[in-house]
């Protein structure tokens, strides 16, 4: 398990890259089909342009709007947002990567994301209908996406936060003990997964083999997965993982999850941190909307500087994903 000091962070912010190119980006939508509703999203990716400042889904995000693509067998990366979230969450990282080689996509999860019209964070699907979305988008990309054939198939990723890190655990094969929670039910409003797992049986955690290596941030329920949950896990995984947790997660999950894992991952546990230090650093805008309802999303403890700190661990992602789906995958 790696602590991250503040000499190890500033560190890391020397980090060298790639000869950046820009981000280019596309609006996409996965269509309903059997096994789901529609889905928003958005594609990063190479591309020869200057980029601008444009919003998108009311994030100013840095990129050039429907630019041709460059290059070719790119390696490929997917995002799930945490509970309440947007694909455009991550947009900084997103740019990074495309800026680095990579093409990058992200969704609005239907049942669990702040611009769904279908949201219902309290019913159990909102957990284990997410990892199908990701398959879904993945199919997507991959067969109708135009520039879907420039992508190199066997090197894909994944990075989750919160209930999006639960989606990446299923995705690599973890499956979830449910009937665990029942030792302690969380109350919120709205919420009926205890009532629905002592209905009946809970539909299974959905997996996808493409997946090659995954960053699971500040995932929650450590617990449901004991080790006989986990077996079937052989990717390389890097943890991030709060010291103080909050928002239902605790800051013994990350560790919980790791111990009773088959194969050695990656854990860093960032000091001072709570579960809402990983996301961005909030626009003032943002940070005034929340202050009085939802100051934690904004507000880190004293001597937390989130901005710096997304600088080192954007860059340590990009590392991970360079060592693990583009290194490993070279003739």
């Amino acid at each position: 398990m790696k602590i991250l000091t503040l000499s190890a962070m500033l560190s890391f912010l020397a980090f060298s890259i790639l000869p950046a190119q820009a981000a280019g980006l596309q609006l996409i939508e996965v269509p309903e089909d059997t096994l789901g509703p529609a889905i928003a999203g958005a594609v990063w990716y190479p591309c020869a342009g200057t980029p601008t400042e444009i919003n998108i889904a009311g994030f100013d995000m840095k990129a050039v709007q429907d630019c041709p693509i460059s290059g070719t067998k790119h390696p490929f990366v997917v995002v799930s947002h945490g509970a309440g979230g947007t694909f455009g969450n991550y947009h900084g990282l997103a740019e990074l990567l495309a800026d680095n080689g990579f093409i990058v996509a992200a969704i609005n999860h239907p049942l669990d994301s702040g611009q769904s019209k279908v949201r219902n964070p309290g019913d159990i699907a909102s957990m284990v209908q997410r990892p199908m979305d990701i398959s879904r988008l993945i199919d997507f990309i991959f067969y109708n996406w135009p520039e879907g054939a420039r992508i190199d198939a066997i090197r894909v990723g994944f990075i989750g936060y919160s209930r999006g890190a639960f989606t990446g655990l299923g995705l690599v094969g973890a499956d979830p003990d449910w009937k665990r929670l029942l030792d302690n039910c969380p109350v919120y409003p709205g919420n009926r997964f205890c009532e629905q797992i002592r209905s009946g049986p809970i539909a299974p955690m959905s997996h996808d083999g493409r997946i090659k290596a995954a960053v699971i941030v500040d995932s929650p329920a450590g617990p449901l997965f004991p080790s006989s949950g986990l077996r079937d896990i052989t990717v390389p995984l890097q943890f991030w993982a709060s010291e103080r947790g909050g928002d239902g997660v605790s800051p013994d999950d990350a560790a919980m999850i790791v111990e009773n894992l088959p194969i050695k991952a990656d854990l860093r546990v960032v000091p001072n941190s709570g579960h809402f230090s990983f996301l961005p650093p909030c626009t003032m805008e943002f940070a005034r909307r929340t202050a009085e309802d939802e100051p934690e999303l904004c507000t880190d403890k004293t001597g937390f500087d989130r901005a710096a700190f997304h600088k080192q661990f954007d860059a340590e992602i990009l590392a991970f994903f360079r060592k693990n789906i583009v290194e490993v995958t070279k003739p």
